[in-house]
Formats: C-alpha cells, structure tokens, sequence
C-alpha cells in the first residue's frame, strides 16, 4: 500500500501544477520524428525537436546503424572498463577529436551524463564554479554533484563574471577555478560570449568548460561555438551530445589527451554505466562523417532559420534576440503561452510551450526549431497558422 504522505504529497502537488498551467501532458508519436509528425492520427508540422540536421530519420545513419547490429549485436554487454569498449567506440572518439579539433575525446551515455561525469571527475569542495545563470539544468546539476562552491553570474554579463571571479580569486580560498557556460542558449538561441570569457578566465588562471549541446552541428559551420570563435586552443573541456544535430543518443567531452585519460578513470557514467550500443555508437560516427564531409544541411539549417524568423517577426511576434536557428516566440504568461501552443497544435503545428521552471516565471513561450530537413512550403503553411492563431488571440 503506498504511503498516505506520499499520496498527499502527490496528489496537492499535481493539482497545483495543473492549476499554474505548469503541468507538461507528453504526446507520443505514431512517427518518426521528422520534419512532419503524426500524434493521435494527426499529421502536424514538426517545430518542436533538436534534430537540427533532420538525421535522426536519414538513410545512412540507419544503414550504419543496422550493420553494427549484425555485427555486434543489440547492446554493448558491460562497462567500459571492463570490457563493453568495443572498437566502434574508439573509432568514434576519434572522429569526435578530428571534429572538435581536439587531442582526444570520451563518449558517454548522453550528454546530461557528460556534466554530471566532468565535473565532478575534475572539481571537488576546495574548488569554485563560475556558472552562468542561464546555464543548462545538467551543468547545474553536475555543479552540485561535484560539491564545489557555485557562484552564478548574471547571464553573459562580463562585468560580473569578472567581479566574482576576481573576488573569489582575492578570497584564497579555492584551489582551483572553473568557469561554465553553455555554448548555444536553447531557450533564448544565444550565443556565449566566448572570446571575453577566455580572457577573464586567463586572468584569473580559470579552467574552461563549454557545453556546446546546441552549438555542435549548428554554429562554425557545424564544427560547434568553439570553432566559430577560433578557441579550439583555448578552451579546456568541450562538451557535446550525440542527439540534437548528430540525431542519435549520447555525448562527449573532447580536451587534451590528459584530460580524457583522467576522465576514463575517474568519471562515474563511464565507470559504472553500460557502454553506448554499437547502432549508436555507428550512427554517430556516420553523422560525425557526413558533417565533416559537406556544409550542405549545416547551411541548409540556416536557411530555414533565418526564414521562419523573418515570417514570424514581420507578423509582430516578440523571437527575443535569437543567434541560432531557436526561435522562440515570447508570449509572457504561462497559461496563455500553454494555451496559444495548444491551438497551434489543433491547426497544425507542433510547437510546444516552454513555461517556468525551464524559463523564468512571466516569460513563457512557444519554442520553435527548424531544421534542415523543413522544406519552405512546410514553414510557410506554418507562419500561416502562427498568424491565424496569434491574431485569434490577441498576440499580434
């Protein structure tokens, strides 16, 4: 019988949830997560998934991937350390290296496995983190883990980032310094201010640490936000994931040969969880591949960025000050900005709101990624409905 407590606990919670307009309902798809999806037998314009560069459904990613299975089997049968390291996943370290411009590089689970393994493999209670405010719920959750001293900045303000890292610094009281942002925004599709961050971390003799989830496949002509910056040398930890623009699952850290050495031995997701499977493992090295073979779907992406943009500015839409194909559409209050997603969805386009504690209280929205596999036809039939919706409502 379940605890009363627990059921009292859950019960008030959920209804209050409910009641904010802050309880997500998940749909599930009958497709694959492509450019059109169908949910309840409906088929809908797709504006609400990381699959940048439309991978996730290509041809030569599920070809590589079922020639893995055949040969290796469904799962990779243990750790990496004992003996679940398979050849396929020394191969795609490689690959990642040669793409991040980089020494080495270690594949996890996922890339919320990433913060949670680098962090605290590197960082420990006698140190300090300088965490952008804004920063992903994985970093935050990484920080803490590692049970350093977290002191968050305001976001992407140099001034303050500066300050704090003098102060701390001036306190003596830590041993090491690290300084953590997110390369790409995913809420806002800003881009970190790399360049003075490096400098301020030079300063103050600060480690690097950039989380580059939507930055990868997307800015320095797929390369990530390091290389669009040209700071491949300068930045210590590089971290990615395996989904988004790669279009599987898993992540990585790319650094110095030392760095990942460390991190075999001393990250815990690589040391106590079962190893990414080899369809995987294959899938992403094929996507690593056609990304360093052909800017095409990185520029394609663009396009259709800067398309919807456009349409949905020209209506008088508030998108904030997107860098990156995220166009976010700021509506305000969280029940509105459900709603508003709500008849998007009935006319046609999947476009899901994004509501606090993702995003501060007051500033809900509808989040919409395009990606490359999008054709024109689809976006404006899209804007269409943004219109017919947001002018029904009283937005535009």
């Amino acid at each position: 019988m379940t605890s009363h407590m627990l059921e009292q606990f859950l019960n008030e919670n959920l209804e209050d949830l409910k009641g904010k307009g802050l309880y997500n309902v998940i749909d599930p798809l009958e497709s694959p997560n492509g450019p059109i999806i169908t949910i309840n037998g409906k088929q809908l314009i797709n504006l609400s998934s990381n699959n940048y560069l439309g991978l996730a459904t290509d041809d030569r990613l599920k070809k590589a991937a079922t020639e893995a299975i055949q040969t290796y089997g469904v799962g990779a049968g243990a750790v990496r350390t004992i003996n679940g390291t398979l050849k396929l996943h020394l191969e795609l370290e490689e690959k990642l290296a040669e793409f991040k411009h980089t020494e080495a590089a270690i594949a996890y689970q996922s890339g919320f496995n990433c913060n949670m393994a680098a962090i605290s493999a590197v960082m420990d209670q006698h140190d300090a983190i300088l965490s952008d405010e804004l920063n992903h719920a994985s970093i935050i959750d990484g920080c803490r883990l590692s049970k350093a001293k977290i002191i968050r900045f305001n976001h992407s303000d140099m001034g303050d980032l500066r300050a704090k890292a003098q102060a701390a610094k001036e306190s003596g009281q830590y041993n090491k310094m690290m300084v953590i942002t997110d390369g790409v925004f995913s809420m806002d599709g800003d881009i970190a201010l790399l360049p003075e961050i490096v400098k301020i971390a030079e300063e103050f003799d600060m480690i690097t640490y950039v989380d580059d989830a939507h930055g990868s496949g997307v800015l320095g002509d797929g390369a990530g936000t390091v290389k669009h910056f040209g700071l491949s040398d300068k930045i210590d930890f590089q971290i990615g994931t395996l989904s988004k623009a790669i279009g599987v699952v898993g992540g990585y850290v790319a650094g110095k040969r030392n760095l990942i050495d460390w991190l075999k031995v001393r990250s815990r997701p690589f040391l106590f969880s079962t190893s990414l499977t080899p369809a995987d493992v294959a899938a992403s090295k094929r996507a690593i591949e056609i990304l360093m073979e052909s800017t095409e779907l990185n520029h394609k992406l663009w396009e259709n960025g800067n398309y919807l943009k456009k349409g949905l500015k020209q209506l008088g839409f508030n998108i904030g000050n997107s860098e990156t194909p995220i166009t976010p559409c700021i509506i305000g209050e969280e029940t509105m900005s459900q709603r508003f997603s709500k008849r998007l969805i009935e006319e046609g386009v999947y476009a899901k709101a994004i509501v606090f504690p993702t995003v501060p209280k007051g500033t809900g929205r509808v989040r919409n990624m395009p990606t490359a596999a999008h054709t024109q036809e689809m976006l404006n039939q899209a804007i269409a409905i943004y219109e017919k919706v947001g002018k029904e409502m009283g937005i535009i």
